[in-house]
């Protein structure tokens, strides 16, 4: 790395460490697809689906190989049997994450399927934490929305949780899948951290496979998602919040 030397190194002078950490969303729906994601080459976090037909066995898979389980929680716009929307009760969402968290075991936290509706909502993010923090699971805002308050209320409470950075795949060819990696890795550089999200889609396992083997050589470690939330010690990013504070 040879960014300018206030980026570079820690005031006492020692080259300051460079962090990522990537969970892959949406598994649960394919085994031969999803396997792949358990055959990369680092601690990956596995978001899993409650509402696919291999959530459980999935889960079971990630679980005995050594990787993270996250339940994908499904959040309005999303639809089905468990997700939440802003007009249901305390009662039905709380009926509804505990039948999630049944569907997919071995989970250590949870992050939002979608959720741009849900997650600005103040009353049942707080509720979320509280109950997360009970469960003694941690909550990764994917901030789907930029008017979310998920994170904001996790803080409040000091609930083990982390923001997403950057999203590798919303554009789905491997150029653009390429450049939004490596504009993780500069971000990683400069702010010290950063959270990936991808999903099992082709062209990001190909990306992924090629190019996270290159990380140790680019001055990046990459870490299992409950080390980043210590190193982050629930601190907002620039991006998201002003002195650590989620706005």
């Amino acid at each position: 790395m040879q960014p300018g030397r206030s980026r570079s190194r820690d005031p006492g002078g020692e080259p300051r460490k460079a962090y990522l950490t990537l969970i892959i969303d949406d598994l649960g729906q394919n085994l031969p697809r999803d396997r792949r994601v358990l055959a990369l080459p680092g601690p990956v976090t596995t978001a899993i689906m409650p509402d696919t037909p291999h959530a459980a066995e999935f889960a079971r898979e990630a679980h005995k190989a050594g990787k993270i389980v996250i339940l994908h929680m499904p959040m309005d716009p999303a639809t089905g049997p468990f997700a939440w929307h802003p007009e249901l009760s305390i009662e039905e969402l709380g009926k509804r994450l505990d039948a999630a968290f049944t569907a997919v075991p071995y989970t250590a936290g949870i992050n939002n399927h979608m959720g741009s509706r849900m997650t600005a909502q103040p009353a049942a993010m707080a509720w979320l934490m509280a109950e997360l923090q009970r469960r003694n699971k941690f909550f990764v805002d994917s901030r789907t929305s930029a008017q979310t308050v998920a994170a904001a209320e996790a803080q409040k409470i000091g609930l083990a949780s982390v923001s997403r950075d950057v999203f590798l795949d919303d554009e789905r060819t491997e150029a653009a899948i390429t450049t939004q990696l490596q504009t993780a890795i500069k971000l990683a550089h400069k702010q010290g951290s950063a959270v990936m999200i991808g999903h099992p889609y082709p062209q990001t396992l190909a990306v992924l496979e090629r190019e996270l083997p290159k990380l140790k050589a680019q001055g990046i470690d990459w870490i299992d998602i409950k080390l980043m939330i210590s190193v982050r010690s629930n601190q907002a990013m620039t991006a998201h919040g002003k002195n650590g504070a989620y706005r």
